[in-house]
């Protein structure tokens, strides 16, 4: 095993943006109030026949989420765009219709620009979630929702990624009407405050020299559990795998044995029942299963309860805590990891 960091988790840009969060996220609720009100009237008076998201990495993830509130509370179908389909392959695209949602933190990858070009050409309504307000993405957009979270200097992102999470969050809360939603928006801000101050640091030593790790999560939660193994990934050098409980079952359970790691992100609805049970069956093999559970029905990691759309929200603000501490236990420095670089520019 790689010796430990002598840097204390405190110190590194990763912890210190991701405390940030909460701040981020009521700068983002108090400054777009207005544009998220223009936008949501503009939907509703003109229906998209679909919407299609446009991002990569840690934004991807955060288009996920999106899916999951769009097609529960809206009800219109929700894909994620394929850039290499502008970028590479030039095809034509019949976007008339549609509303185009792009996420980034620079607003600058080639390939998200060229797609997001075609959406617009082919007469989409492009609205940007974008950090980088002076990007060429935002100079696309038909409307754009400035993340508002400051510098993030660390390669690893955090604030932003939760900025995202919650602009998104505010975008169909507006679109919906949904007066419960909007309300746990109110309060997510000191919610997110609290999350970053729970204890996830048993898990640090049961994961310090893991090789593999399975990560579940399921509806509203998948998205954190796909950017929670990307994190262990980036910052830790720990395969991971992100899967949904259901999908988890088809195949790659086999893998779960005496042992296994997996963390498991359970919700407090019906999405995080199912959540919870599969980490049932994975204990009654022995696995090595930590569940963040907002119910508070399994005994494990601690977590906040909120409307069950904002929980992962929660979550992945506390597993932050736990990858930053994760990745010095394990000799890494989470804010410089091997090969990155905070610009990701595909083609």
């Amino acid at each position: 095993m790689t010796q430990p960091s002598l840097i204390a988790p405190e110190a590194t840009l990763m912890h210190r943006e991701a405390g940030e969060a909460g701040d981020a996220a009521a700068r983002f609720l108090a400054a777009n109030a207005p544009v998220l009100a223009r936008i949501a009237a503009r939907l509703r008076a003109r229906p998209p026949i679909m919407v299609t998201t446009c991002a990569r990495g840690s934004s991807d993830h955060a288009a996920t989420y999106g899916k999951y509130l769009i097609e529960s509370m809206i009800g219109i179908p929700t894909s994620s765009a394929a850039p290499s389909m502008a970028s590479l392959f030039a095809a034509p695209l019949a976007g008339a219709e549609a509303l185009c949602i792009a996420i980034s933190q620079s607003g600058r990858s080639p390939d998200l620009l060229r797609t997001v070009e075609a959406y617009k050409a082919a007469g989409a309504f492009v609205v940007v979630l974008v950090n980088d307000v002076t990007s060429p993405m935002a100079e696309l957009a038909d409307e754009v929702l400035p993340l508002h979270a400051g510098p993030e200097r660390s390669v690893a992102a955090t604030k932003s990624y939760i900025a995202s999470l919650v602009g998104l969050a505010a975008l169909v809360a507006a679109w919906s009407g949904d007066a419960a939603l909007a309300a746990g928006l109110a309060r997510l801000p000191d919610g997110l405050r609290q999350a970053f101050a729970l204890d996830w640091s048993d898990e640090i030593e049961p994961l310090a020299a893991a090789t593999n790790l399975f990560i579940i999560g399921r509806g509203y939660s998948l998205a954190v559990a796909q950017e929670a193994a990307l994190k262990l990934k980036e910052t830790c050098g720990l395969h991971a795998e992100a899967f949904s409980a259901a999908e988890v079952r088809h195949g790659p359970m086999a893998i779960v044995k005496r042992g296994f790691p997996v963390l498991a992100f359970a919700t407090s609805d019906a999405a995080g029942d199912d959540v919870r049970r599969v980490a049932q069956e994975f204990l009654e093999r022995d696995a090595q299963v930590a569940v963040a559970d907002c119910a508070g029905l399994i005994a494990g990691l601690p977590a906040v309860r909120a409307h069950p759309a904002l929980e992962p929200i929660l979550m992945i603000q506390s597993f932050y805590r736990l990858a930053n501490a994760l990745a010095l236990r394990r000799g890494l420095d989470p804010d410089s990891p091997p090969h990155l670089k905070k610009v990701t520019r595909t083609l």
